[in-house]
């Protein structure tokens, strides 16, 4: 793991239980940390992946949300480096 990074894993998780997972995740972010990377998948994860862009758009410790290194991934940028 990177530092400054935490990294969840939503495969074979419903809409309800992603969202419990990501805002456990905001929830245990503390200082050090500045990126969550959301990891959904490409094909099975559209829904989870439009849940994350429309729940957390407007979240309180949620600067800005961006497109992970590869589609499957959502990375929710809670502070800047």
């Amino acid at each position: 793991m990177q530092p400054g990074f935490h990294t969840v894993d939503l495969h074979g998780k419903n809409r309800v239980q992603a969202k419990i997972a990501v805002d456990a995740a905001l929830r245990r972010a503390d200082g050090s940390c500045y990126r969550l990377r959301l990891i959904h998948g490409h094909n099975s994860g559209t829904q989870i992946r439009d849940l994350i862009r429309e729940e957390y758009a407007a979240h309180p410790k949620v600067k800005r949300i961006q497109a992970g290194p590869n589609p499957g991934i959502t990375e929710l940028v809670l502070r800047e480096l």
